[in-house]
């Protein structure tokens, strides 16, 4: 593929529950069995069929480790699956956060090759409830996803869905800002 990383990066201001893609990343807790903002949002809008998966998951591993991520369907939502990753609680900064949160990227890109995605929507991990800053974490998401475009094929597309106007901003500013990848 000879399309440029930045042209295979978009950010909208939208309902990540309304995106048509291969796969949507879901800011999930550890539990995996649903919880509010944007987690609550995807399992009532996917149905049952997300919850009893993540039960499965949760049973079989017990649950999902800051800054892994796990595959499941997507029930009634557009996309075929929902990765959900868990990201980690701000604490200023001295308990590792920005390694987790860079972890969330990687493993949820690493878990949409794997599953041959071609298409993969971010939430804005951590940014909720969380409280991680957002210009850190537009910043470790931006990055993550470059570093991972430019040494993989897939996803051929990666859009980061904000809810909210000053998510939107600072991704939009990032993305041009930087004019090339490795400005990031």
């Amino acid at each position: 593929m000879n399309v440029p990383v930045k042209d295979r990066i978009k950010v909208i201001q939208a309902d990540i529950t309304k995106i048509e893609a291969d796969a949507i990343v879901n800011a999930a807790n550890s539990s995996l069995l649903g919880g509010g903002g944007v987690d609550g949002a995807i399992h009532r809008a996917g149905g049952p069929e997300i919850l009893e998966e993540c039960r499965k998951i949760a049973a079989r591993q017990g649950g999902c480790q800051i800054g892994e991520a796990v595959i499941t369907t997507a029930g009634k939502l557009p996309a075929r699956y929902v990765i959900h990753t868990v990201g980690p609680i701000w604490y200023g900064g001295t308990q590792d956060e920005p390694e987790k949160l860079a972890n969330c990227y990687r493993n949820s890109l690493k878990l949409a090759q794997e599953n041959n995605c071609q298409t993969v929507a971010f939430s804005n991990i951590s940014t909720g409830v969380y409280g991680y800053p957002k210009p850190e974490a537009a910043h470790i998401a931006l990055s993550e996803t470059v570093a991972f475009l430019q040494k993989n094929p897939l996803p051929e597309e990666v859009t980061f869905v904000c809810f909210d106007e000053e998510n939107l901003r600072l991704y939009q500013e990032l993305t041009q800002a930087s004019g090339t990848p490795k400005s990031f």
